[in-house]
């Protein structure tokens, strides 16, 4: 349940972007959601949908949400795969030594409003 818990703190961070630019409504906000989170799309909607509209400033506000893909790197050939697909072993060399680049991040990247 920690979708619900997101969704708080991105209220509270969109109270603060509104009150930063003379904003009193906010109709859409677009979310890049990164592809191995482990956050639940529709929950995460739900969640908006319930903690938003008991807002003033959200109320009606559409959340759109964005996937980022996850990206991994091995350190061990310096080539670059998708994670899901793949895991933690590279598929280029075999090799266990591997980072994740992206798709584990959440960010607002749009807000509009007046």
């Amino acid at each position: 349940m920690h979708e619900l818990g997101i969704v708080f703190h991105m209220i509270e961070t969109l109270e603060t972007v509104a009150a930063q630019n003379d904003l009193t409504v906010i109709g859409r906000v677009t979310l890049e959601l990164g592809e191995v989170t482990g956050i639940l799309p529709d929950y995460l909607l739900d969640c908006w949908r319930w903690a938003a509209d008991r807002t003033e400033l959200l109320k009606g506000a559409e959340l759109e949400l964005h996937q980022i893909p996850a990206v991994t790197v091995c350190n061990a050939c310096g080539r670059t795969y998708a994670t899901v697909e793949h895991g933690k072993i590279c598929p280029h060399c075999q090799s266990p030594e591997t980072v994740l680049l992206r798709g584990n991040e959440i960010e607002i990247a749009t807000v509009e409003g007046y």
